[in-house]
């Protein structure tokens, strides 16, 4: 199956980002019903073993609303795979992907051959998670079926260009899927990432501040409290760049002015998670968080979340094609 075959099963074309921690299969299955992509970090189920039981209890309960609820458009699910090499449990989760056929599998920092080569096994597809041109084309050689470009404004680990530099760029040497991300919690935003050149947006801060999500209540009431102005950008908690929310550094103990020092050797997503004491913190302690969190004024279930995307995106079609 394509990716855009994928993409056909659902009401708005939107990709749920996969949230360290936060998605849980509560999460995913409740995105999936209300009719976008939902996805999971493979990690997120620990220990490994969990992995197969989340996925059987995330496609059979989708089976089961299918059959009891035939009129409703129900959209498939993704997990992540961190590509780095310190994730020793890489091969394992993958197999399971591949044993339950998993729709879509979004990998992250590398696309290593062997990954998209066991997805593609099956006829699943491989979307690859990038930050600059240099990554793309390196995914693109790797055989990934379709781009997540992440840009400035991004929850968690960003990049710093802008969509309209990254997706024109982009364009040049690649025609396939790509989804767009970076501060993207309207509908009218994801109208945006269309009228640019994508094809999908991918969101992830949104679904923090819903019922479903796996967040504390703290994170989501910071959240709909905080704006763009209350996100900081530091690679101190992973040793990759990441945009966090500056009352949880706060919070933690730590002066955002004076954040320690730390570089991507620091990372580490083997199966006893990240290393150092500040990586101990995220995300549990320090909230990673998007620039578009301004128009999220209230914590509400993934449906009503979905439903009033789908509304905004149409609303903005409409308004644009009076002004045209």
């Amino acid at each position: 199956m394509s990716v855009s075959e994928l993409f056909k099963e659902t009401r708005l074309p939107v990709l749920a980002a996969p949230l360290f921690i936060i998605s849980y299969p509560e999460l995913v299955i409740a995105q999936c019903k209300a009719g976008v992509i939902g996805s999971f970090p493979a990690l997120n189920a620990r220990p490994a073993e969990e992995l197969e039981k989340w996925i059987i209890k995330i496609s059979s309960e989708l089976e089961q609303f299918k059959k009891d609820n035939p009129n409703e458009i129900v959209s498939p699910f993704a997990v992540n795979q961190i590509c780095h090499s310190s994730n020793d449990r890489l091969e394992h989760d993958v197999d399971v992907c591949v044993k339950h056929k998993v729709p879509m599998v979004i990998t992250s920092l590398r696309a290593p051959k062997f990954v998209v080569d066991s997805i593609h096994s099956y006829g699943g597809v491989v979307m690859h998670d990038v930050i600059n041109v240099r990554h793309a084309k390196k995914a693109v050689d790797e055989g990934a079926d379709g781009l997540i470009l992440v840009c400035a404004g991004a929850g968690g680990h960003a990049g710093t260009l802008s969509p309209f530099a990254l997706v024109r760029e982009v364009r040049e040497f690649f025609d396939g899927p790509i989804a767009l991300s970076g501060s993207i919690s309207e509908g009218s935003s994801v109208l945006s990432a269309q009228a640019l050149g994508a094809d999908y947006a991918y969101i992830g801060t949104r679904f923090i501040a819903t019922k479903e999500a796996n967040a504390s209540p703290g994170y989501k009431q910071m959240i709909v409290d905080s704006a763009a102005n209350d996100i900081m950008y530091s690679p101190t908690f992973t040793g990759v760049n990441g945009n966090y929310l500056k009352p949880s550094v706060v919070n933690a103990g730590l002066d955002p002015d004076n954040l320690p020092h730390a570089d991507k050797n620091d990372m580490n997503f083997g199966s006893s998670g990240l290393s150092g004491d500040n990586s101990k913190k995220a995300w549990k302690d320090i909230w990673g968080s998007g620039q578009g969190i301004g128009s999220i004024k209230e914590i509400t279930s993934v449906k009503d979340t979905v439903d009033k995307l789908v509304s905004e995106y149409q609303s903005s079609k409409e308004r644009l094609n009076k002004i045209s």
